[in-house]
């Protein structure tokens, strides 16, 4: 009977000790499940964030509001120096006037060599921005099974950045109205490039810019 008190404090003691331990391990676990969470979101962002600059086409375009572009039947091309004074190299100036010859064409459009209804010109403009290259993941385990590098090993504790320029392509379409000598449609695309890359696939994704830009004509008030 006298070592009944004692056992019941003992007891009580090392449910309390017990009782801690839990709580320390349940927030120890916790806390490496957040910063996995943290991690992940930063590996999902900068995956969305190299996917824009990579395959994305964005497209603008506005439009003088009092035009009747019903009216544009026909139309010609000019050359609008870029900067500097310069024009663009033969078979790239070919590539882009036949890429929005043939949407024009669609859009009931006839090219002339003279006395066009429109007068067609554009810019192309190459410029570099800065990406950013997120690693620190490890080089095995995780959710991806041992991928490679900056892909697994989330017990990393470390994340590292790294910038590196990515060549930006801008190309500007200018639609002037030489009868009213007015702007009266300018559209631009732009896209990361790849300056390496097989002609031909440069060609389709110009087209397919072109595509895009071109959905926007001839513009309808209101939309």
């Amino acid at each position: 009977m006298r070592l009944t008190k004692p056992m019941a404090l003992l007891t009580a003691f090392w449910w309390t000790i017990r009782c801690f331990a839990r709580r320390n391990e349940r927030r120890r676990q916790k806390k490496v499940i957040e910063m996995r969470l943290a991690k992940l979101l930063m590996l999902l962002l900068a995956i969305l964030f190299t996917t824009a600059l990579s395959y994305s086409q964005d497209v603008h375009y506005n439009y003088e509001r009092g035009a009747n572009f019903s009216a544009y039947k026909t139309y010609q091309w000019v050359d609008l120096p870029g900067p500097g004074g310069a024009v663009p190299d033969q078979l790239i100036d070919q590539e882009i006037k036949r890429s929005v010859d043939e949407q024009l064409a669609q859009k009931g459009l006839t090219r002339v060599e003279k006395d066009g209804d429109l007068k067609v010109g554009y810019h192309a403009i190459i410029h570099e921005e800065k990406g950013i290259n997120l690693s620190g993941f490890g080089t095995g385990g995780g959710p991806f099974g041992g991928g490679g590098p900056g892909w697994g090993g989330w017990n990393s504790g470390t994340v590292a950045g790294q910038t590196s320029t990515i060549p930006l392509g801008m190309l500007i379409i200018d639609l002037y109205d030489p009868a009213n000598k007015k702007l009266v449609w300018r559209g631009d695309a732009t896209k990361s490039i790849e300056l390496n890359r097989d002609p031909d696939k440069n060609y389709k994704n110009l087209q397919k810019a072109m595509a895009k830009l071109f959905k926007n004509y001839p513009p309808q008030a209101g939309k």
